[in-house]
């Protein structure tokens, strides 16, 4: 298992279409949002929480259909069905490092990008405890869905159809913490909530992924 995870995350930082592909969107698409609604600080401020949500969310997407693909194209996929190691383990830690190469990296630069759309001091905690706390989540989901199509040609699109509806509720509790927390109000509940989709999804998502993968395979 520790060799599965350290070779993941080997992959991602050489091959880029991890680590740099997610940051780099994440960057783009902040960068360009005050070019499309003005340069008002005021008005930036307001929607700062729901855009780094949602680019947060689309960075994660990019790099989910190499999760599986790779493995299923060069046979290692095969192997590690046999391998005597559970099959849930394997997608559990596919997972985790896909957070840590993707999910990790944005929760770091979420801070700096929120300074360029003018957020709310008072919000900055809870974006780094809401994207922390919601991050995984968006990786275990996102591994189901890679699960779900990795023996599709082109699945990419249709994996983006599957998983984008389970992401919504991350993504609209999400922004609520941060947006509450600039305003002063109590994040008790939409954080809770957060927290508890994260985990049902690493407890159940592993389960439904390796018997995606396993039907996959057949």
């Amino acid at each position: 298992m520790i060799r599965l995870f350290w070779r993941d995350i080997t992959l991602a930082f050489r091959s880029g279409g991890g680590f740099g592909l997610g940051l780099g969107f994440f960057l783009i698409l902040v960068t360009l949002v005050p070019f499309g609604v003005g340069p008002d600080s005021a008005q930036l401020q307001i929607i700062a929480p729901g855009i780094l949500w949602v680019g947060a969310l689309l960075a994660c997407l990019l790099s989910l259909d190499r999760m599986f693909a790779l493995d299923y194209e060069d046979g290692s996929l095969d192997l590690l069905l046999t391998a005597p190691i559970p099959l849930e383990g394997v997608v559990a830690v596919k997972a985790l490092a896909h957070w840590i190469t993707t999910g990790l990296p944005l929760v770091i630069a979420a801070p700096a990008l929120g300074f360029l759309l003018h957020l709310d001091m008072a919000a900055y905690k809870w974006l780094i405890i809401t994207l922390l706390v919601g991050t995984p989540a968006l990786s275990f989901i996102g591994a189901f869905g890679a699960a779900l199509t990795v023996s599709l040609k082109r699945g990419g699109l249709l994996m983006s159809l599957l998983v984008l509806p389970l992401y919504i509720p991350t993504l609209i509790f999400g922004a609520e913490v941060v947006r509450r927390g600039a305003e002063g109000f109590l994040v008790g509940t939409p954080l809770a909530l957060q927290a508890g989709i994260t985990a049902g999804a690493i407890a159940l998502l592993p389960f439904a992924a390796a018997a995606a993968l396993r039907v996959a395979a057949r």
